[in-house]
């Protein structure tokens, strides 16, 4: 008996010592320097834990950006386009923290050697990603400057749509086809863009129109003010305008103005008075223009043309019958 419990504990020691040497090879496998240097230290301990801390920081930056958006969402008086700044920019904030604090704890990570690196990159970023970089940039002047935020109605070039959201290098637009459109931030920087939503929030939204030369123009004028009366998402102060432009060619040209705090909404607020005038103008015997060209002949051309109009009408006898 006690032979067997003398092998017993002998056993375990050996399982014991077994065991201890695999976790020191294990350990000294994972602590083994890959990189070292003055600046930097490399192990594989040091990735796993580096990695981590790095997925950590990520997911901690979302978290506490999201939470943030919710309490400041319950506050109306801050504007949505500030409250999506203030999100935006404390979430790089929280990531580039996150990221400088796991290099230099994880990888004891010189941060004088990192600025010179960056340095040194700038000038093949500037000529390599020069496109890419300048999208960057303009998305942090739109974040600080805030010509456009997001939920404002704009248009550029042919394009028009709400900004939904406003990231790092693009800038995403929805049309009311609900036809997501991204747009480079470089574009919304460099280019002309119509924000219909910026500043005031009245906009005067103008509609020509022309008629037939022999229309009576204060008939004309009364039944575009009419048609302006009454129409959704119009402003009755100020009130509808009309402007006798020009005489044009072959009609007399007139625009109807008017006003309203819905400047997304002006193809709508254009389509609805359009069927009002069309209708107003069809009761009240307006006529809409069309083109004349008139060709004058002189009497020599009318003879000539009359003499080979007859040698057309007449048969070819040349022809076999």
């Amino acid at each position: 008996m006690e032979q067997f419990q003398a092998s017993g504990f002998f056993a375990n020691s050996v399982f014991w010592q077994n065991g201890w040497d695999l976790l020191d090879r294990i350990w000294r496998l994972l602590t083994f320097r890959l990189v070292t240097s003055p600046t930097m230290v490399i192990s594989p301990f040091r990735l796993i834990i580096g990695t981590t801390l790095l997925v950590l920081a990520l997911v901690l930056s979302g978290k506490l950006s999201g939470l943030l958006e919710r309490r400041i969402s319950k506050r109306a008086h801050i504007d949505i386009g500030l409250r999506y700044t203030i999100v935006r920019l404390l979430r790089y904030l929280l990531i580039v923290v996150g990221v400088v604090a796991v290099l230099k704890g994880a990888f004891e990570l010189d941060l004088t050697s990192v600025a010179v690196v960056f340095t040194a990159l700038s000038v093949g970023i500037g000529f390599g990603l020069q496109f890419i970089a300048a999208d960057i940039a303009s998305g942090f002047i739109l974040l600080f400057e805030r010509p456009v935020r997001v939920g404002d109605r704009i248009t550029i070039d042919e394009d028009e749509g709400d900004i939904k959201s406003i990231k790092l290098r693009t800038t995403l637009l929805y049309t009311n086809d609900r036809i997501a459109i991204i747009v480079p931030n470089s574009r919304l920087v460099s280019q002309r863009v119509i924000n219909w939503s910026y500043g005031d929030p009245r906009a005067r939204i103008s509609i020509p129109i022309s008629v037939a030369t022999k229309s009576d123009v204060d008939l004309v004028t009364g039944t575009l003010l009419a048609a302006g009366e009454n129409v959704d998402n119009v402003l009755t102060d100020p009130s509808p305008k009309v402007q006798f432009l020009r005489f044009g060619d072959y009609s007399l040209d007139f625009r109807l103005l008017v006003w309203t705090r819905s400047p997304n909404r002006h193809a709508q607020i254009k389509s609805d008075i359009n069927y009002r005038i069309e209708k107003l103008f069809r009761e009240r015997g307006i006529e809409i223009p069309f083109p004349i060209q008139q060709f004058m002949l002189k009497p020599t051309d009318a003879d000539q043309m009359r003499d080979e109009l007859a040698k057309i009408s007449e048969p070819d006898d040349s022809l076999p019958k």
